[in-house]
Parts: C-alpha cells; structure tokens; sequence
C-alpha cells in the first residue's frame, strides 16, 4: 500500500459537549461524534493519530514554502512568520499550531471540541507556548469580526456539513493577499480503494466509517468554490506516502491525497 489516510477529523466533539448551530456548514454532528473518542490521543505518536505526525513535516514544509515565497519572508530567518496572523480550523490537539508558533506567527487554533482545546492548551503549556485555543466555529470567528493573514484548514473540509458554504466563511475570514491552505482526499476510484477499503477495511489503520467516499471532494469542485469566493488558486500537488522511507512526499498524482493553496486578491495588510 503506497498510500495512508490522513484525513482524521480535527474537530472532533460528542453532542454532550456542545449543540451545533442548527445551519453551521462547519458541524457536521454524525461526523463529530464518529471521533469523539480520539481526542486524548493527539501527542501520542503511536496512536490513533499517529499518520498526521508523519505526515507533519510535508505539510509544514509546503505551508512554509508558500508563506515565505508570498509574503517576501526570508525561509532562513528564525522567525519568518512573525507579524502574521495564523488561524488553524479544526486545531485538534495543536499539531499544527505549534510548529506555526515557532515560525513566528500569532497563531489562533480554533475546535468545537472542548476536549481538543484542553488537549491542545495543556500541551502548549508544557512547551511554554502561547497560543491562542479557543472553542469555536469558523463562523463564530466570521461574526466576532476577526480576520487572518494566513488560514489553514487542514483534513477537515470532507467532514463538515457543507463545504461550499464552509469556504465561503473561510473567504470572510481571510485578509486582503492573504492564503488559505486546504488539504483533503480527491473523491476516486482509487481512494475508494486506498483511503478507504485499504486503510479502514483490510489494514485497520482507521477506524471503520472514518470516512464516507461520497463526501470526499474532487480539485475541480474545490476550484469552483474557490473562484466563486474571489480565492485564487496558486498551488497545488498531490501527497504519498513511501512505504520504503516512511515518509511523506509531494507528487503530481492527486487521485487520493491532496493539498493546495489560494489567495485572496489585495495587497497584505
């Protein structure tokens, strides 16, 4: 198998922990009680997340790589994030954010899940971190009036309710020349067989009805959604997984795992 699933749901709640808005496209309360239980495990590197921890590094280098290359930062530099303004939907435990705080930048992580939050502060604390975790929506965030240089929604637009209007939410939130990146599963044959049948059924890398093939989203359908909220496309790329190195890495097939990033046009603030 030359490829993992690693679109485990970053938000992740039980309906005793909070009542989603009855029209929130970012709730999905099938989809959120489904991974309710895998929230204590989000540092443990061999748990139930153990293929985001792998997979980390070929997401923080392209998210690197964009930020550094569009904003005119210095890759080098210790700090070539600082002055931006970062949001993680669907934060999990934080594995994300806390690689982003390093970078410099002023990092917000925001999870319905309350366990995801505590998960995620206790961690941060540990690491003598600051970040801002908050239990929230991304719609919550669009009415409070807050807005971001960079955006990252990451394994997490295939489980929301409605995805569509998820990005357009994403695009309020979103500054003049900022970027949002997205990383999700294409909606194949083949993912069928490898992020589905293979990794849930045959190999039990994740827990039976992890996902739901019909929900997975096709590049031309993100695109359109994109383009329909004034967010230009400026990368994308496939991702696999070597069985022979054991890592990740960037590939031109995007028939099961894919990620891209778009911006939104204005000059940065």
């Amino acid at each position: 198998m030359t490829h993992l699933v690693y679109a485990i749901l970053a938000a992740v709640i039980s309906p005793t922990q909070m009542t989603p808005p009855p029209a929130s496209p970012s709730l999905d309360p099938a989809e959120v009680e489904k991974f309710s239980r895998l929230a204590a495990e989000w540092w443990s590197p061999e748990g139930k997340f153990a293929v985001l921890h792998v997979f980390n590094p070929v997401r923080l280098a392209f998210i690197k790589e964009q930020v550094t290359a569009r904003f005119g930062r210095d890759p080098f530099a210790r700090h070539p994030f600082a002055g931006l303004r970062l949001v993680d939907i669907g934060c999990g435990g934080g594995i994300l954010c806390e690689p982003m705080t390093r970078l410099g930048a002023a990092v917000t992580g925001i999870d319905p899940s309350e366990r995801n939050i505590k998960t995620a502060r206790v961690h941060a604390a540990e690491q003598e971190i600051e970040i801002d975790y908050r239990v929230e929506t991304a719609e919550g965030l669009l009415a409070a009036g807050q807005s971001f240089d960079v955006i990252l929604n990451m394994e997490v637009i295939e489980h929301v309710a409605d995805p569509a209007a998820f990005v357009k939410v994403c695009a309020g939130l979103l500054r003049p020349g900022g970027l949002i990146f997205i990383a999700t599963i294409n909606r194949t044959l083949k993912s069928f067989g490898l992020a589905i049948i293979g990794a849930e059924y045959i190999l039990g890398w994740l827990p039976r009805g992890t996902h739901q093939w019909e929900k997975l989203i096709k590049p031309e359908e993100l695109h359109e959604w994109l383009a329909a909220n004034s967010l230009s496309l400026l990368d994308e790329t496939g991702v696999a997984y070597s069985p022979l190195t054991g890592q990740w890495r960037r590939v031109r097939d995007m028939d099961v795992n894919y990620m891209l990033v778009a911006r939104k046009p204005g000059d940065p603030q």
